[in-house]
């Protein structure tokens, strides 16, 4: 299932690979696509939304509602 997330707080490298780490530790088989300058991450998972959000949080970033 592909979702897609507004992201607040991404601004380098170090932030996609904390995001998608963050990500592929709930669910290593996901594919996260980081988009920095549109603040998106595009998911491909069967995660929950719930889930994947939540994982984002951990990583220190803010989900725009």
């Amino acid at each position: 299932m592909n979702q897609v997330f507004q992201v607040s707080g991404m601004s380098c490298s170090h932030c996609t690979r904390a995001v998608t780490g963050a990500i592929q530790e709930i669910d290593p088989a996901a594919k996260v696509e980081v988009d920095l300058d549109a603040g998106t991450v595009q998911v491909d998972s069967e995660r929950p939304r719930t889930d994947i959000a939540g994982a984002i949080r951990e990583a220190g970033y803010e989900i725009a509602a």
